[in-house]
């Protein structure tokens, strides 16, 4: 009876001391690595990269720095889906004569996780008109990118406008 009792004692310590450490609270994870510096200057790099192709009229190269299924919101224009979509409308966009395109970034930022960013800045368009002449349109941008699985930025949202007044609201 004796050895029945102890045994009892000594199981129903060892349930408790278990109990007791399963109630521990962990130590927290530790988090990862503060990257977005050195995502900042590789989305930078991108986005400069990419207006190169534009500036090439380099329809592939242009292309391939879009998501698959990359949204592109053109002012006065229906939104493009896809790189298919994409690739159509720049083709007829850089077939026009005197077709120039460029940008530059004002602003790149980040986000902790390391897997989305954005980038801000300003544009230029060129086109000629009818007579042949030249007309230029300035404006502004923000392009939303995605870290993709091998660890390159991929434009996932691409939205520009113009800043002068559309030429109906100018009539006004």
């Amino acid at each position: 009876m004796r050895r029945l009792y102890l045994s009892a004692i000594l199981i129903s310590s060892l349930v408790i001391i278990g109990l007791a450490l399963a109630c521990q609270q962990q130590p927290p994870s530790p988090s990862p690595p503060d990257t977005r510096a050195a995502d900042e200057r590789a989305v930078r790099d991108a986005d400069a990269a990419w207006s190169k192709a534009a500036a090439a009229k380099d329809v592939e190269a242009y292309v391939g720095f879009f998501a698959e299924d990359a949204l592109v919101l053109p002012p006065n224009a229906p939104m493009q889906t896809g790189q298919e979509s994409i690739r159509k409308a720049l083709s007829e966009e850089m077939a026009r004569p005197g077709f120039a395109l460029s940008w530059q970034a004002s602003k790149a930022e980040a986000s902790r996780s390391g897997d989305m960013a954005y980038t801000v800045g300003t544009c230029q368009f060129t086109v000629n008109d009818p007579k042949g002449k030249p007309v230029t349109d300035r404006g502004k941008y923000v392009t939303v990118w995605k870290k993709q699985l091998d660890g390159k930025w991929k434009v996932a949202v691409d939205i520009y406008n113009s800043d002068p007044p559309a030429p109906e609201a100018a009539k006004h």
